[in-house]
Formats: C-alpha cells, sequence, structure tokens
C-alpha cells in the first residue's frame, strides 16, 4: 500500500543477479561477520523469521517481488552466493512488481502480509507460455543455518500444446557455521496430466558440517504415471550444467546450460516514467535502495521504517473503517488441504513501463 502519486514517483532499479560478476558494481554487501555476529544478537534457535525486521544494514537494494521475477527471466546462476548475508526487503501489502522481458510480461503483487503471500504472473502471447505461482516462504532459524520453506503451488501452462505443469518449490537453506554456504535442498514433483507424465527432481546441498555431498546438485527422474516405467534420468547441478539420459536409447544429452541462459544480463530500465504504479516495487523502496547503495545507514533506516510505518497506518485505517484488503491483480483463497491459491484477473500480463534490454 503506498500513499505517494505518480506525480512523486522516483525509481532506484539495480542489475539482476548474473554468472558474469557484474552486479556488484551496484551494490556491495558490508563486513559479513559482523552481520553475522549482529544477526545471533537479536535472535534465537528456533525463532521464527516471518516477521523479523532486518537492519538496513542486512538488505539488498531489492524487495522480494524484484527476486521472484528475476527467477522467471534473469536470475543468474550464483544469485544464492551473493544473496547469502544479505535479504530483500519484505515486500508491503498490495506492493507490485512489472516489467517485461522481450515478449515475456511479468506482474507480481504482495497479495497477504500476515503471512506474507506472493502471487506471480507472467504470459509471453507469442509463445504461448503462462506462469502462475502463489507462495509463502517461512524461514526459522536454527543457531547455525537459517530453513526457508517455500510453500504454494507453481503451473507452466504451454497453451498452444494444451498442457500445465505443476510443481513446488526446493527449500533454501543458509549455513552461517562452521563453513557459510547457501543451496536449494529437499524434492521437487512435476506433474502433467495430459501427458500422463511425471518427474522428481532431488536437490542436494553438502552436509551440515559442508564437508561432503554434492554442491548445487540437482538428480531426478521422469516417468509415466501410470506404469512408473522411467523414460528419462537427469543429473547435474543447477548453476552449471543438468544432462538427460533417454533410458531406451542410452543416448546423454545437455538440457540446460546456465552460462547460455543468463550471460549478458543488463539493469532494467524504465521505459514509460507515467506508467510506473506507487505500488511498484523500485518505487515503494526507492529511496531505501538508494541509502543502502550509498551506505548512509542512517537514512536507510529512516526510510525504511517510513514505509512500514505507512503500512502500518493504512492497516489501521482500514481496520477502523471495517474494510478487508481486495488484491487488484488476483482473487486469492486458502484451504486447510491445498494452502494458498490465486487466480490472476487478467488473461495475459499487459507490456510493462520496466523493461530488461538484451544484447
Amino acid at each position: 500500500m503506498s500513499r505517494r502519486s505518480k506525480e512523486e514517483i522516483k525509481v532506484v532499479l539495480t542489475k539482476p543477479f548474473s554468472i558474469d560478476g557484474e552486479s556488484e558494481a551496484d551494490y556491495r554487501a558490508p563486513n559479513l561477520i559482523q552481520r553475522i555476529l549482529s544477526l545471533f544478537k537479536n535472535v534465537r534457535p528456533g525463532s521464527d523469521l516471518t516477521h523479523f525486521k532486518l537492519p538496513p544494514i542486512f538488505n539488498l537494494p531489492k524487495s522480494h517481488l524484484q527476486c521472484y521475477g528475476e527467477q522467471v527471466f534473469c536470475t543468474g546462476t550464483d544469485v544464492l552466493t551473493r544473496l547469502f548475508g544479505v535479504a530483500p526487503y519484505n515486500p508491503v501489502l498490495g506492493e507490485t512488481h512489472h516489467v517485461s522481458s522481450g515478449t515475456l510480461n511479468v506482474l507480481l503483487e504482495q497479495i497477504s502480509h500476515h503471512p506474507p503471500v506472493s502471487a506471480l504472473h507472467a504470459t509471453d502471447e507469442e509463445h504461448g507460455i503462462e506462469l502462475i505461482w502463489c507462495q509463502q516462504c517461512v524461514s526459522k532459524f536454527n543457531g547455525a543455518s537459517v530453513d526457508t520453506e517455500v510453500r504454494g503451488k507453481r503451473q507452466l501452462k504451454l497453451l498452444s500444446r494444451g498442457e500445465t505443469y505443476e510443481m513446488n518449490s526446493p527449500n533454501l537453506l543458509i549455513r552461517f557455521l562452521p563453513l557459510p554456504g547457501v543451496d536449494w535442498a529437499g524434492n521437487v514433483r512435476v506433474r502433467c496430466k495430459e501427458t500422463g507424465l511425471e518427474a522428481e527432481l532431488r536437490y542436494g546441498p553438502k552436509s551440515f558440517l559442508g564437508l561432503r555431498g554434492s554442491h548445487r546438485s540437482v538428480k531426478g527422474k521422469i516417468y509415466e504415471t501410470s506404469t512408473k516405467r522411467i523414460l528419462f534420468e537427469l543429473n547435474g547441478h543447477w548453476d552449471r550444467k543438468v544432462t538427460v539420459k533417454d533410458n531406451n536409447s542410452g543416448k546423454l544429452r545437455v538440457i540446460y546450460n546456465a552460462e547460455e541462459v543468463y550471460s549478458g544480463l543488463r539493469t532494467p530500465v524504465v521505459k514509460d516514467l507515467q506508467g510506473v504504479e506507487p505500488t511498484e516495487s523500485v518505487a515503494v523502496w526507492s529511496e531505501v535502495s538508494e541509502a543502502i547503495m550509498s551506505q548512509n545507514w542512517e537514512k536507510a533506516k529512516e526510510e525504511k521504517n517510513a514505509v512500514e510505518e505507512n503500512q502500518r497506518l493504512v492497516s489501521r485505517e482500514m481496520g477502523s473503517e471495517g474494510k478487508t484488503w481486495v488484491p487488484k491483480h488476483f482473487s486469492l483463497s486458502y484451504s486447510k488441504e491445498g494452502g494458498w491459491e490465486c487466480s490472476p484477473i487478467q488473461q495475459w500480463v499487459p507490456p510493462a513501463p520496466i523493461v530488461v534490454p538484451h544484447t
């Protein structure tokens, strides 16, 4: 929720995380040990970090919504290493992020604050692709690590084929001691009813001590749902290459090469300032991001408190008037069996005022 008018909008954009390391030119985080010790002073093992308010020294100059959007079209392979020790802002209720990359248009909205739930809708009309995500991240501090469970359903629709793929997300593991590290961990299942196929993927981090195991590995299989007959086996690393083996022919081929997919990323640009909504992430957090990038921590703290206090004020006003928050771009439902689910109101996401240039 934002009280800014369009005449007052100011935006601060930063480069997507990339394997080439150039994104560090926008921002360099403060001393890692300093941040870890500061965190240990403020939380205890077993703490739920869902609504824990990080001081700006821990923040990236980005909102979670921006990072979710980058996952769709431009997150680089080393994103977890660069996220280690710093975190994006927790989006305020009603915050949005609207960006286009080529023919792919992406729209995100923070549709709930307690608990925090984010929705994503991305469409590429030219190629007949639609993505719908509804996710809630629940983080817990375990003394030497932070485990983040990513709840919710993700759908990928290949419209020209009439196929819908439903999947969950792996969990995020951030390890502080004895060796710092970040990795995806857990099982992911992908299912397509139309083709009768399923895939099971296992994201395997190193052991707790960080001394054994395969770093950033992913292994899995694709099989027929009805017969459980395995058709393909997958193996590799999600930040490098993943290969698939055809169990019938024995042939092996590369199906994913991170370096090819994410090379040459550039900072998004504002194509139409008048089209930027007051709720846009890069506008809501612009003053905070600017202060963080200049490492003016007092200013960053002041501006971050102002954003969060504005949300509390609007929430109190709505409560006193008996109003209930209604998302602008999604319909929202919840059940104990299925958790949070969202449906986009628009069939197609329109082109965004913020675009990602391509080399």
